[in-house]
């Protein structure tokens, strides 16, 4: 059967509407035709740009296919010009450096080819930058070797010390033989790693060393690239009903005080408007956040958006939406990939390093989901859900909340799954509890949905991994880590650890 696209912009194209922040009444969208992407020639990134629009759905093997979901969009007024004062500018876009790396010299202690002796950049200064990661031509190429960066802090003149780079990636993306995995554009890549606000950068990738059984070492892929990637600026706060005292979308760990503005129009981009109307039902069009509920409210709600969710389901958490942390939505492919059904979930760390505030999770956010799209070719942010550590969940892959949205989280197993990126790396670091008890409590909420317990075993079908053949039957916990799909570190040994705490505090929020 297969995973079906559906069209995420079903309203007049146009530069930007003018919505009010309550949401109209809905209506059910017209057609709109996607339209491929001629290849770019943005000196950003080879073949930056979203992945092509496509308008068949992806053969998936694997798993049962999808239901056709088709997102609603409310009717609007004309855009009318905007007068001074009256708009809030959007958030400023981010950019993506990419710089090609070039042979370094051989170690003076190995008498070794030039394929062996690695490809890397000398120290150099370049535009601000927050997130480091390296590409190449082949998805289907590994890197075996190392990756090390390091960088200066801007306008500062000392260098960090070399940080690693996580080379194995590739089980983070979309199935074999999957519309998105097929789309042409999907590079190798390593994990990105967030390195702050940064304006030089030094960057050296060596390949595993030989030894007697390997007497030749494995050459690097083709196309090496660097990307440096500028998350942008933060969005703009809400503003409030005239006379009104509303307090804008706060994170865990850095509160924001209440504050009174005028009222203003809300400026929507036509793909901003479909992304946010497909979670109307939870939310006003344009929110910024989707608000926590009680059980008693979230039962109720169920009966609405999942029939099948009673009795057992946990209270809808507090979720910040893509608007909430800033999303381009003119990155993305415009057109939204559902899967049937979301039986179980696969906890992930994002390997991107622990070196981050709360206050910049979002910005690490729109960094990886840059990386994502611009630098790895992926048609969206790969992961349905985000967790910082201090608790925030965020919206992942658009599509909606409440919706079987496929991902490209765990390679083999993204049919009728949902996975959950923690942000951070946790190898040997244990996680906040905070973030494991928003796992749990996102769980307890999503699962739910579809009436999954979290403390039971399901059976999947792999899709082909590094860990188990196309097609094979495996059973596994409903809430497992990446590494039961795939042979991985990831979600880091500290984290996969706490996954027992999370399947029972997501089993008793539900009321098993």
């Amino acid at each position: 059967m297969r995973a079906l696209l559906v069209t995420s912009v079903g309203v007049t194209c146009a530069a930007a509407l003018t919505l009010p922040l309550a949401a109209p009444a809905l209506s059910a969208p017209a057609a709109h035709s996607a339209s491929a992407r001629p290849p770019s020639l943005s000196p950003e990134s080879p073949g930056s740009g979203p992945p092509s629009a496509r308008t068949e759905a992806a053969p998936d093997e694997a798993n049962e296919g999808g239901t056709l979901e088709v997102p609603e969009v409310p009717e609007v007024p004309e855009a009318a010009p905007p007068r001074t004062g009256e708009t809030r500018a959007a958030a400023v876009a981010g950019s993506t450096q990419s710089l090609p790396l070039e042979p370094l010299a051989a170690p003076s202690d190995r008498a070794v080819g030039p394929a062996a002796s690695g490809q890397g950049l000398d120290r150099r200064t370049a535009r601000p930058f927050s997130l480091v990661g390296v590409v190449w031509d082949d998805a289907e190429a590994e890197l075996h070797g190392t990756v090390q960066v390091r960088t200066r802090a801007t306008g500062g003149t000392s260098w960090s010390d070399w940080q690693d780079v996580e080379t194995h990636n590739a089980e983070h993306a979309a199935d074999l033989g999957s519309a998105e995995r097929a789309s042409g554009a999907v590079r190798g890549a390593t994990a990105p790693l967030w390195v702050g606000d940064s304006d030089g950068v030094e960057v050296r990738v060596r390949p595993e060393a030989a030894d007697p059984q390997h007497p030749a070492a494995v050459p690097l892929p083709e196309g090496l690239r660097l990307e440096l990637v500028d998350p942008g600026a933060d969005p703009a706060p809400e503003p409030a009903p005239a006379g009104r005292t509303v307090t804008p979308a706060a994170f865990a760990g850095n509160p924001v005080p209440p504050a009174t503005t005028t009222a203003v129009p809300e400026v929507l981009t036509a793909e901003s408007a479909a992304t946010s109307a497909v979670n109307a039902d939870l939310a006003p069009l344009g929110a910024t956040v989707i608000p926590a509920l009680t059980k008693a409210e979230t039962e109720e709600e169920a009966a609405i958006v999942a029939a099948g969710a009673k009795p057992y389901i946990g209270p809808r958490p507090k979720i910040v939406t893509r608007k909430g942390w800033g999303a381009d939505e003119k990155l993305r492919e415009r057109n939204f990939a559902y899967t049937k059904s979301v039986k179980a979930a696969f906890v992930h760390h994002s390997a991107t390093g622990n070196n981050y505030t709360c206050k910049q999770a979002p910005s690490v956010l729109r960094s990886i989901y840059r990386y994502h799209v611009k630098s790895s070719g992926w048609r969206d942010f790969g992961y349905n859900f985000a967790v910082d550590k201090c608790g925030n969940i965020y919206e992942g892959r658009a599509g909606g909340v409440a919706k079987a949205v496929l991902g490209a989280h765990t390679l083999g197993f993204n049919t009728n799954t949902m996975g959950i990126a923690v942000l951070g790396t946790y190898s040997s670091t244990n996680p906040p509890a905070a973030a494991v008890t928003a796992v749990s409590k996102l769980t307890a909420w999503k699962l739910g949905l579809f009436g999954a317990n979290p403390k039971g075993k399901v059976t999947l079908v792999s899709g082909g991994s590094g860990k188990y053949s196309k097609g094979k039957k495996v059973k596994m916990n409903v809430i497992s880590g990446h590494r039961d799909g795939f042979a991985t570190e990831c979600p880091g040994a500290r984290l996969y650890k706490k996954l027992g705490t999370a399947r029972t505090s997501s089993a008793k929020l539900q009321g098993r």
